[in-house]
């Protein structure tokens, strides 16, 4: 199959392009390497990749000899109030809107990544996809937004669209701004880690090739309009995976306390029964491997310095 993943430079869609490309697909890239961080880590990703430089918000798109396209291009993160809120609706919002035209337009289907952040603190835990969203991040709320979009064009224009819920996901080449990210970086160097609240927030973490697993089989046997959380099997809280990696490295961390992020939710943790009946889907990578993984990385990064 020819396959294009949007947002390819970043954390998820480096993972996923090379996953298609050893699974004997063709796989193209898009990416606009936007400076939310160090673009120089996005080219560390991208290598050995085809990536195009394309921005989704106001370049023609032409998705007509593609069998499908994997939308995980955005703009991150919870700390979306303020000034930065044009940006989100420019990258979450209106370039969602301009690839979901495209893929009606042209007749293919697009898996959209979609976020745990549009249940904002959900009122179940775990958390199925039939409870109400209700995000309380501008994050998420362009989330749901883009999700809408491809229900309307779904309705409208026949597009065969599939939104996956994305439950924290990490592992090695991760966001250098996510938690986890932080953390190995801070062990690995030898420097103090600033925590924003008291640590006890909690999350269904899920590595990072057990959320490219899902997306794959969504593209391959999902209805069209399904929607699907993709969790890891594991909760637990920033302390609590703190003092897993502490075990993992042989080191202590030095923590500094800072006041909660605005938009950052209390829990997260995905019902995954859905996906697990209809497509067969399971996480398969325990938190303490995927910790081990993303912390051998880390240090082996420092290392190489």
């Amino acid at each position: 199959m020819r396959y294009l993943v949007t947002g390819a430079a970043g954390f998820i869609g480096s993972h996923l392009q090379r996953a298609l490309l050893a699974a004997g697909h063709e796989a193209v890239g898009l990416d606009c390497f936007t400076d939310y961080y160090d673009p120089a880590l996005k080219e560390e990703n991208a290598a050995g990749l085809e990536i195009v430089r394309l921005d989704l918000a106001e370049d023609p798109l032409d998705f007509a000899a593609l069998d499908g396209v994997f939308h995980l291009a955005g703009q991150p993160g919870v700390r979306s109030f303020g000034d930065t809120f044009p940006l989100y609706l420019r990258q979450n919002v209106l370039a969602s809107q301009r690839v979901f035209d495209a893929a009606s337009r042209d007749g293919v289907r697009v898996v959209f990544a979609s976020s745990s952040s549009i249940y904002g603190d959900a009122e179940v835990y775990p958390t199925p996809e039939d409870i109400a969203p209700a995000p309380i991040s501008p994050y998420g709320i362009t989330k749901l937004a883009a999700e809408h979009l491809a229900r309307a064009y779904g309705h409208e224009f026949g597009l065969d669209a599939v939104c996956l819920r994305y439950f924290n996901a990490y592992g090695p080449f991760q966001r250098p701004d996510m938690a986890f990210a932080r953390i190995v970086s801070a062990l690995a160097e030898g420097r103090p880690f600033e925590l924003y609240g008291d640590g006890t927030q909690s999350r269904g973490f899920t590595y990072v090739s057990d959320i490219v697993d899902a997306t794959i089989l969504a593209m391959e046997q999902a209805s069209a309009g399904a929607v699907y959380n993709v969790g890891g099997g594991t909760e637990a809280s920033l302390l609590e995976t703190i003092a897993a990696l502490e075990r993992l490295s042989g080191r202590r961390l030095e923590l500094r306390h800072l006041e909660r992020v605005d938009g950052d939710v209390r829990r997260t943790t995905a019902d995954t029964t859905r996906i697990s009946a209809e497509l067969g889907w399971l996480p398969r990578v325990s938190l303490d491997d995927g910790l081990r993984a993303e912390w051998e990385w880390a240090s082996g990064r420092v290392g190489a310095r």
